[in-house]
Protein backbone atom coordinates (compact mmCIF):
# COMPACT_ATOMS: atom_id res chain seq x y z
CA UNK A 1 0.00 0.00 0.00
CA UNK A 2 2.95 2.36 0.42
CA UNK A 3 4.19 2.18 -3.16
CA UNK A 4 1.26 0.74 -5.09
CA UNK A 5 0.21 2.43 -8.34
CA UNK A 6 -3.32 3.77 -8.65
CA UNK A 7 -5.20 1.04 -10.43
CA UNK A 8 -7.78 2.89 -12.49
CA UNK A 9 -5.81 4.51 -15.29
CA UNK A 10 -5.31 1.46 -17.49
CA UNK A 11 -7.20 -1.83 -17.27
CA UNK A 12 -5.08 -4.50 -18.99
CA UNK A 13 -6.78 -7.43 -20.64
CA UNK A 14 -6.61 -10.99 -19.36
CA UNK A 15 -5.59 -12.44 -22.74
CA UNK A 16 -2.00 -11.49 -23.63
CA UNK A 17 -0.21 -11.69 -26.97
CA UNK A 18 -3.07 -10.04 -28.82
CA UNK A 19 -1.98 -8.37 -32.02
CA UNK A 20 -2.33 -4.61 -32.55
CA UNK A 21 -4.15 -5.38 -35.81
CA UNK A 22 -6.78 -7.35 -33.87
CA UNK A 23 -7.22 -4.44 -31.46
CA UNK A 24 -7.72 -1.99 -34.33
CA UNK A 25 -10.32 -4.31 -35.86
CA UNK A 26 -12.16 -4.61 -32.52
CA UNK A 27 -12.15 -0.84 -32.17
CA UNK A 28 -13.51 -0.37 -35.68
CA UNK A 29 -16.43 -2.71 -34.98
CA UNK A 30 -17.36 -0.87 -31.77
CA UNK A 31 -17.10 2.56 -33.39
CA UNK A 32 -19.57 1.72 -36.17
CA UNK A 33 -22.39 2.49 -33.76
CA UNK A 34 -21.10 4.33 -30.73
CA UNK A 35 -21.96 6.93 -28.18
CA UNK A 36 -19.49 9.83 -27.94
CA UNK A 37 -15.94 8.66 -27.23
CA UNK A 38 -12.86 10.14 -25.58
CA UNK A 39 -10.11 11.19 -28.00
CA UNK A 40 -6.77 12.38 -26.75
CA UNK A 41 -3.56 13.62 -28.24
CA UNK A 42 -0.47 12.90 -26.14
CA UNK A 43 2.34 15.38 -26.69
CA UNK A 44 5.28 13.96 -24.65
CA UNK A 45 7.43 17.08 -24.63
CA UNK A 46 8.71 18.45 -21.31
CA UNK A 47 11.21 21.15 -20.40
CA UNK A 48 12.54 18.97 -17.57
CA UNK A 49 11.76 15.70 -15.83
CA UNK A 50 10.10 15.73 -12.42
CA UNK A 51 11.64 13.39 -9.87
CA UNK A 52 8.39 11.46 -9.42
CA UNK A 53 7.60 11.09 -13.13
CA UNK A 54 7.72 7.66 -14.72
CA UNK A 55 5.73 8.52 -17.85
CA UNK A 56 7.28 8.49 -21.33
CA UNK A 57 8.50 12.04 -21.93
CA UNK A 58 10.94 13.75 -24.28
CA UNK A 59 13.03 16.68 -23.05
CA UNK A 60 12.93 19.66 -25.41
CA UNK A 61 14.28 22.58 -23.40
CA UNK A 62 15.96 25.07 -25.72
CA UNK A 63 14.98 23.16 -28.88
CA UNK A 64 11.77 24.56 -30.46
CA UNK A 65 12.34 22.37 -33.51
CA UNK A 66 11.65 19.27 -31.40
CA UNK A 67 8.30 20.69 -30.35
CA UNK A 68 7.22 21.17 -33.95
CA UNK A 69 8.50 17.70 -34.83
CA UNK A 70 6.36 16.09 -32.14
CA UNK A 71 3.28 17.98 -33.29
CA UNK A 72 4.00 16.74 -36.82
CA UNK A 73 4.44 13.11 -35.72
CA UNK A 74 1.25 13.29 -33.69
CA UNK A 75 -0.82 14.44 -36.66
CA UNK A 76 0.82 11.91 -38.97
CA UNK A 77 0.01 9.16 -36.48
CA UNK A 78 -3.60 10.37 -36.33
CA UNK A 79 -3.90 9.94 -40.11
CA UNK A 80 -2.66 6.36 -39.75
CA UNK A 81 -5.35 5.66 -37.13
CA UNK A 82 -8.01 7.05 -39.47
CA UNK A 83 -6.76 4.85 -42.28
CA UNK A 84 -6.60 1.71 -40.12
CA UNK A 85 -9.91 2.28 -38.28
CA UNK A 86 -12.37 3.53 -40.93
CA UNK A 87 -15.18 4.07 -38.41
CA UNK A 88 -13.04 6.44 -36.36
CA UNK A 89 -13.60 9.40 -38.68
CA UNK A 90 -17.36 9.35 -38.03
CA UNK A 91 -17.32 8.39 -34.32
CA UNK A 92 -18.69 11.35 -32.32
CA UNK A 93 -16.08 12.93 -30.05
CA UNK A 94 -17.37 13.65 -26.57
CA UNK A 95 -14.19 15.26 -25.29
CA UNK A 96 -10.84 15.92 -26.94
CA UNK A 97 -7.90 16.29 -24.59
CA UNK A 98 -4.38 17.42 -25.40
CA UNK A 99 -2.35 15.78 -22.65
CA UNK A 100 1.35 15.41 -21.92
CA UNK A 101 4.10 15.81 -21.16
CA UNK A 102 3.71 19.53 -21.30
CA UNK A 103 1.87 20.35 -24.54
CA UNK A 104 1.58 23.98 -23.44
CA UNK A 105 5.26 24.24 -24.41
CA UNK A 106 4.19 24.13 -28.05
CA UNK A 107 4.55 27.40 -29.97
CA UNK A 108 1.29 29.19 -30.70
CA UNK A 109 1.35 28.23 -34.38
CA UNK A 110 1.73 24.53 -33.54
CA UNK A 111 -1.11 24.65 -31.02
CA UNK A 112 -3.37 26.28 -33.58
CA UNK A 113 -2.62 23.82 -36.36
CA UNK A 114 -2.88 20.82 -34.00
CA UNK A 115 -6.38 21.81 -32.83
CA UNK A 116 -7.47 22.70 -36.36
CA UNK A 117 -6.20 19.35 -37.66
CA UNK A 118 -8.21 17.35 -35.13
CA UNK A 119 -11.34 19.42 -35.69
CA UNK A 120 -11.15 18.92 -39.44
CA UNK A 121 -10.37 15.17 -39.39
CA UNK A 122 -12.56 13.88 -36.55
CA UNK A 123 -16.28 14.12 -35.80
CA UNK A 124 -16.30 17.11 -33.49
CA UNK A 125 -19.81 18.41 -32.89
CA UNK A 126 -21.62 21.08 -30.88
CA UNK A 127 -21.29 18.99 -27.71
CA UNK A 128 -17.58 18.23 -28.11
CA UNK A 129 -15.43 19.85 -25.43
CA UNK A 130 -11.72 20.61 -25.78
CA UNK A 131 -9.26 20.43 -22.92
CA UNK A 132 -5.58 21.37 -22.81
CA UNK A 133 -2.88 20.44 -20.27
CA UNK A 134 0.17 22.37 -19.12
CA UNK A 135 2.11 23.63 -16.15
CA UNK A 136 1.93 27.04 -14.45
CA UNK A 137 5.17 28.31 -16.00
CA UNK A 138 3.95 27.74 -19.57
CA UNK A 139 0.33 28.85 -19.22
CA UNK A 140 1.13 32.47 -19.92
CA UNK A 141 -1.58 35.09 -20.41
CA UNK A 142 -0.94 35.02 -24.15
CA UNK A 143 -1.18 31.23 -24.32
CA UNK A 144 -4.38 31.12 -22.27
CA UNK A 145 -5.99 33.74 -24.46
CA UNK A 146 -4.90 31.79 -27.55
CA UNK A 147 -6.43 28.58 -26.24
CA UNK A 148 -9.70 30.32 -25.43
CA UNK A 149 -9.81 31.83 -28.92
CA UNK A 150 -9.32 28.35 -30.40
CA UNK A 151 -12.37 26.97 -28.60
CA UNK A 152 -10.67 25.33 -25.64
CA UNK A 153 -12.95 25.55 -22.60
CA UNK A 154 -11.13 23.32 -20.12
CA UNK A 155 -7.63 23.37 -18.65
CA UNK A 156 -5.62 20.84 -16.68
CA UNK A 157 -2.58 22.05 -14.75
CA UNK A 158 0.03 20.11 -12.78
CA UNK A 159 0.29 22.25 -9.67
CA UNK A 160 1.20 19.27 -7.40
CA UNK A 161 1.69 21.43 -4.26
CA UNK A 162 1.52 25.01 -3.03
CA UNK A 163 4.52 24.39 -0.75
CA UNK A 164 7.67 25.84 -2.36
CA UNK A 165 10.23 23.60 -0.58
CA UNK A 166 8.18 20.52 -1.53
CA UNK A 167 7.96 21.70 -5.15
CA UNK A 168 11.71 22.25 -5.28
CA UNK A 169 12.43 18.72 -4.00
CA UNK A 170 10.11 17.38 -6.71
CA UNK A 171 12.27 19.12 -9.30
CA UNK A 172 9.46 21.46 -10.30
CA UNK A 173 10.57 24.79 -11.73
CA UNK A 174 7.51 26.80 -10.78
CA UNK A 175 6.55 28.40 -7.48
CA UNK A 176 3.34 28.32 -5.50
CA UNK A 177 2.67 31.95 -6.43
CA UNK A 178 2.91 31.05 -10.12
CA UNK A 179 0.25 28.40 -9.48
CA UNK A 180 -2.08 30.93 -7.87
CA UNK A 181 -1.43 33.43 -10.66
CA UNK A 182 -2.30 30.79 -13.25
CA UNK A 183 -5.62 30.03 -11.57
CA UNK A 184 -6.54 33.71 -11.28
CA UNK A 185 -5.61 34.41 -14.91
CA UNK A 186 -7.47 31.39 -16.25
CA UNK A 187 -10.55 32.44 -14.29
CA UNK A 188 -10.35 35.95 -15.76
CA UNK A 189 -9.99 34.58 -19.29
CA UNK A 190 -13.17 32.60 -18.68
CA UNK A 191 -12.42 28.88 -18.91
CA UNK A 192 -15.42 26.88 -17.75
CA UNK A 193 -13.36 24.19 -16.05
CA UNK A 194 -9.95 24.74 -14.48
CA UNK A 195 -8.55 21.52 -13.06
CA UNK A 196 -5.41 21.34 -10.96
CA UNK A 197 -3.47 18.25 -9.92
CA UNK A 198 -2.38 17.93 -6.30
CA UNK A 199 -0.11 15.17 -5.01
CA UNK A 200 0.26 13.82 -1.49
CA UNK A 201 2.93 11.57 -0.01
CA UNK A 202 5.74 13.69 -1.50
CA UNK A 203 9.24 14.01 -0.07
CA UNK A 204 9.28 16.15 3.11
CA UNK A 205 5.55 16.79 2.78
CA UNK A 206 3.59 17.00 6.03
CA UNK A 207 -0.09 16.80 6.87
CA UNK A 208 -0.01 20.52 7.70
CA UNK A 209 1.45 21.25 4.26
CA UNK A 210 -1.46 19.42 2.65
CA UNK A 211 -3.89 21.39 4.83
CA UNK A 212 -2.33 24.58 3.48
CA UNK A 213 -2.76 23.23 -0.06
CA UNK A 214 -6.45 22.74 0.68
CA UNK A 215 -6.70 26.29 2.05
CA UNK A 216 -5.27 27.71 -1.19
CA UNK A 217 -7.65 25.62 -3.29
CA UNK A 218 -10.64 26.95 -1.37
CA UNK A 219 -9.32 30.50 -1.35
CA UNK A 220 -8.82 30.58 -5.13
CA UNK A 221 -12.13 28.85 -5.85
CA UNK A 222 -10.64 26.58 -8.52
CA UNK A 223 -13.52 24.38 -9.62
CA UNK A 224 -11.85 21.03 -10.25
CA UNK A 225 -9.13 19.20 -8.31
CA UNK A 226 -7.45 15.84 -8.90
CA UNK A 227 -5.68 14.43 -5.83
CA UNK A 228 -3.05 11.78 -6.51
CA UNK A 229 -0.96 9.72 -4.14
CA UNK A 230 2.74 9.51 -4.94
CA UNK A 231 3.31 6.12 -6.58
CA UNK A 232 6.80 4.70 -6.84
CA UNK A 233 6.09 1.14 -7.88
CA UNK A 234 6.56 0.88 -11.62
CA UNK A 235 3.44 0.96 -13.75
CA UNK A 236 5.23 -1.51 -16.03
CA UNK A 237 5.12 -4.07 -13.22
CA UNK A 238 1.35 -4.04 -12.96
CA UNK A 239 0.45 -2.35 -16.26
CA UNK A 240 -2.12 -0.17 -14.51
CA UNK A 241 -0.54 2.89 -16.11
CA UNK A 242 1.91 3.64 -18.88
CA UNK A 243 5.54 3.89 -17.88
CA UNK A 244 8.39 5.09 -20.02
CA UNK A 245 11.68 3.28 -20.40
CA UNK A 246 13.44 5.41 -17.79
CA UNK A 247 12.34 5.10 -14.14
CA UNK A 248 11.55 8.13 -12.04
CA UNK A 249 14.51 9.39 -10.03
CA UNK A 250 12.63 8.59 -6.84
CA UNK A 251 12.13 5.00 -7.98
CA UNK A 252 15.88 4.39 -7.79
CA UNK A 253 16.55 2.86 -4.38
CA UNK A 254 20.08 4.28 -4.06
CA UNK A 255 18.80 7.78 -4.73
CA UNK A 256 15.99 7.38 -2.22
CA UNK A 257 18.47 6.14 0.38
CA UNK A 258 20.77 9.09 -0.23
CA UNK A 259 17.89 11.51 0.30
CA UNK A 260 17.07 9.83 3.59
CA UNK A 261 20.72 9.96 4.70
CA UNK A 262 20.67 13.69 3.96
CA UNK A 263 17.80 14.13 6.42
CA UNK A 264 14.81 14.07 4.10
CA UNK A 265 11.80 11.90 4.87
CA UNK A 266 8.91 10.13 3.18
CA UNK A 267 5.50 10.38 4.83
CA UNK A 268 4.44 7.18 6.56
CA UNK A 269 1.43 5.22 5.35
CA UNK A 270 -0.62 6.59 8.25
CA UNK A 271 0.36 10.12 7.30
CA UNK A 272 -0.53 9.48 3.66
CA UNK A 273 -4.01 8.36 4.63
CA UNK A 274 -4.36 11.39 6.89
CA UNK A 275 -3.35 13.60 3.95
CA UNK A 276 -5.96 11.91 1.81
CA UNK A 277 -8.58 12.43 4.50
CA UNK A 278 -7.68 16.13 4.81
CA UNK A 279 -8.23 16.62 1.08
CA UNK A 280 -11.30 14.41 0.74
CA UNK A 281 -13.14 15.69 3.80
CA UNK A 282 -12.17 19.30 3.22
CA UNK A 283 -13.24 19.34 -0.41
CA UNK A 284 -16.50 17.55 0.27
CA UNK A 285 -17.28 19.92 3.14
CA UNK A 286 -16.78 22.82 0.72
CA UNK A 287 -19.33 21.38 -1.69
CA UNK A 288 -17.06 19.52 -4.10
CA UNK A 289 -18.34 16.20 -5.43
CA UNK A 290 -16.00 13.20 -5.78
CA UNK A 291 -16.65 11.34 -9.06
CA UNK A 292 -14.61 9.31 -9.89
CA UNK A 293 -12.33 8.51 -6.97
CA UNK A 294 -10.08 11.45 -6.01
CA UNK A 295 -11.48 13.64 -8.82
CA UNK A 296 -13.34 16.52 -7.21
CA UNK A 297 -15.58 19.01 -8.98
CA UNK A 298 -17.38 22.02 -7.57
CA UNK A 299 -21.04 21.31 -7.00
CA UNK A 300 -23.05 21.70 -10.19
CA UNK A 301 -20.39 21.30 -12.88
CA UNK A 302 -20.53 17.51 -12.98
CA UNK A 303 -17.80 14.88 -13.20
CA UNK A 304 -14.83 14.98 -15.52
CA UNK A 305 -16.38 14.32 -18.93
CA UNK A 306 -13.54 12.22 -20.30
CA UNK A 307 -13.41 10.03 -17.19
CA UNK A 308 -17.18 9.66 -17.17
CA UNK A 309 -17.11 8.47 -20.80
CA UNK A 310 -14.71 5.71 -19.85
CA UNK A 311 -15.79 4.49 -16.40
CA UNK A 312 -19.45 5.30 -15.69
CA UNK A 313 -21.48 2.09 -15.69
CA UNK A 314 -24.00 3.36 -18.21
CA UNK A 315 -21.27 4.48 -20.64
CA UNK A 316 -17.83 2.85 -20.63
CA UNK A 317 -17.20 3.79 -24.22
CA UNK A 318 -13.98 3.73 -26.21
CA UNK A 319 -10.97 5.96 -25.85
CA UNK A 320 -8.42 6.55 -28.58
CA UNK A 321 -5.02 7.91 -27.57
CA UNK A 322 -2.72 9.26 -30.25
CA UNK A 323 0.90 9.85 -29.29
CA UNK A 324 3.88 8.25 -27.55
CA UNK A 325 2.72 5.91 -24.78
CA UNK A 326 -0.98 6.51 -25.35
CA UNK A 327 -3.50 4.08 -23.85
CA UNK A 328 -6.45 3.12 -26.06
CA UNK A 329 -9.31 0.74 -25.36
CA UNK A 330 -12.59 -0.69 -26.51
CA UNK A 331 -14.76 -3.32 -24.87
CA UNK A 332 -13.04 -6.31 -26.48
CA UNK A 333 -9.40 -5.25 -26.12
CA UNK A 334 -6.91 -2.51 -25.30
CA UNK A 335 -3.54 -1.35 -26.58
CA UNK A 336 -0.62 0.89 -25.64
CA UNK A 337 1.37 2.93 -28.11
CA UNK A 338 5.13 2.35 -28.13
CA UNK A 339 6.98 4.17 -25.33
CA UNK A 340 10.37 4.21 -27.06
CA UNK A 341 10.46 7.46 -29.02
CA UNK A 342 12.83 6.12 -31.69
CA UNK A 343 10.73 3.03 -32.34
CA UNK A 344 7.63 5.20 -32.31
CA UNK A 345 9.07 7.67 -34.82
CA UNK A 346 10.30 4.88 -37.09
CA UNK A 347 6.83 3.30 -37.18
CA UNK A 348 5.13 6.60 -38.00
CA UNK A 349 7.69 7.34 -40.71
CA UNK A 350 7.07 3.85 -42.12
CA UNK A 351 3.31 4.42 -42.22
CA UNK A 352 2.36 2.10 -39.36
CA UNK A 353 0.17 2.80 -36.32
CA UNK A 354 2.89 2.64 -33.62
CA UNK A 355 1.18 0.31 -31.17
CA UNK A 356 3.66 -1.47 -28.92
CA UNK A 357 1.38 -4.03 -27.26
CA UNK A 358 -2.23 -5.16 -27.00
CA UNK A 359 -4.27 -7.49 -24.82
CA UNK A 360 -7.81 -8.81 -25.17
CA UNK A 361 -10.61 -9.25 -22.67
CA UNK A 362 -12.19 -12.66 -22.38
CA UNK A 363 -15.98 -12.62 -21.82
CA UNK A 364 -15.39 -12.85 -18.06
CA UNK A 365 -12.59 -10.30 -18.37
CA UNK A 366 -14.94 -7.83 -20.05
CA UNK A 367 -17.38 -8.21 -17.18
CA UNK A 368 -14.68 -7.82 -14.52
CA UNK A 369 -13.31 -4.72 -16.22
CA UNK A 370 -16.79 -3.19 -16.39
CA UNK A 371 -17.34 -3.74 -12.66
CA UNK A 372 -13.90 -2.36 -11.75
CA UNK A 373 -14.37 0.79 -13.80
CA UNK A 374 -17.85 1.35 -12.41
CA UNK A 375 -16.58 0.99 -8.84
CA UNK A 376 -14.00 3.72 -9.39
CA UNK A 377 -16.83 6.11 -10.30
CA UNK A 378 -18.00 5.82 -6.65
CA UNK A 379 -21.58 5.65 -7.93
CA UNK A 380 -23.87 2.75 -6.93
CA UNK A 381 -23.56 -0.26 -9.22
CA UNK A 382 -26.98 -0.83 -10.78
CA UNK A 383 -28.01 -4.41 -11.34
CA UNK A 384 -30.35 -3.56 -14.23
CA UNK A 385 -27.51 -2.03 -16.23
CA UNK A 386 -25.26 -5.01 -15.59
CA UNK A 387 -28.00 -7.50 -16.42
CA UNK A 388 -28.82 -5.68 -19.66
CA UNK A 389 -25.20 -5.74 -20.82
CA UNK A 390 -24.06 -9.17 -19.60
CA UNK A 391 -27.26 -11.19 -19.34
CA UNK A 392 -27.12 -12.01 -15.64
CA UNK A 393 -27.28 -10.32 -12.27
CA UNK A 394 -24.63 -8.80 -10.04
CA UNK A 395 -26.26 -10.90 -7.33
CA UNK A 396 -25.51 -14.16 -9.16
CA UNK A 397 -22.16 -15.89 -8.86
CA UNK A 398 -19.31 -15.14 -9.21
CA UNK A 399 -20.28 -11.63 -8.03
CA UNK A 400 -22.63 -12.43 -5.16
CA UNK A 401 -19.98 -13.91 -2.86
CA UNK A 402 -17.51 -11.14 -3.67
CA UNK A 403 -19.94 -8.38 -2.84
CA UNK A 404 -21.13 -10.17 0.30
CA UNK A 405 -17.50 -10.39 1.41
CA UNK A 406 -17.12 -6.63 0.92
CA UNK A 407 -20.35 -6.05 2.84
CA UNK A 408 -19.21 -8.28 5.71
CA UNK A 409 -16.07 -6.15 6.11
CA UNK A 410 -17.94 -2.85 5.96
CA UNK A 411 -16.80 -1.86 2.47
CA UNK A 412 -20.15 -2.11 0.62
CA UNK A 413 -23.89 -2.09 1.17
CA UNK A 414 -26.12 -4.38 -0.88
CA UNK A 415 -29.74 -3.53 -1.63
CA UNK A 416 -32.29 -5.20 -3.86
CA UNK A 417 -30.81 -3.75 -7.03
CA UNK A 418 -27.62 -1.82 -6.17
CA UNK A 419 -24.15 -2.27 -4.72
CA UNK A 420 -22.88 0.87 -3.00
CA UNK A 421 -19.43 1.42 -1.52
CA UNK A 422 -19.32 2.66 2.06
CA UNK A 423 -17.01 5.56 2.99
CA UNK A 424 -14.33 3.01 3.95
CA UNK A 425 -14.88 1.22 0.66
CA UNK A 426 -14.42 4.46 -1.25
CA UNK A 427 -11.11 5.10 0.51
CA UNK A 428 -9.88 1.60 -0.37
CA UNK A 429 -11.43 1.32 -3.82
CA UNK A 430 -8.06 1.04 -5.58
CA UNK A 431 -7.09 -1.89 -3.36
CA UNK A 432 -10.52 -3.47 -3.82
CA UNK A 433 -10.37 -3.46 -7.61
CA UNK A 434 -6.77 -4.72 -7.62
CA UNK A 435 -7.26 -7.58 -5.14
CA UNK A 436 -10.92 -8.63 -5.09
CA UNK A 437 -11.54 -9.13 -8.77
Amino acid sequence: MTRDPFGAHVFPGDTPDYSPAEFLADLDVQLRDTAPIHLWSYIPTCAYRCRFCQYPVVLVKGDPGKLTQWADWNMREALLWLESVPSLSSAPIGEFNVFGGTPSLLPAADIARLLEFYRSHFAFGPETTVRFEGDPSTFTVEKLELLASLGCTKLSCGVQSFDDPVLKLCGREHTSQMCVDFIRTAQRVGFERISIDLMYGLLDQTVDSVRRDLDVVLETGVNSVVCTKLHLKSYAETRTGVAGEKPAAWQVDSYRSRLERDGHFWPTLDEQYEMRAVLTEGLRAAGYVEHPTMYFAANGIGPEKWKSIMVDQDRQDAEVAIGLGGSSSCRRSEAITDVNWQTYAAAVEAGQVPLGSATAFSPSGQETRAVKMALTSLQPLRDALHRNRFGHSLFDEPWASRFRSLEDRGFAVLSEDTVTLTPDGEVLVEAIINTEF
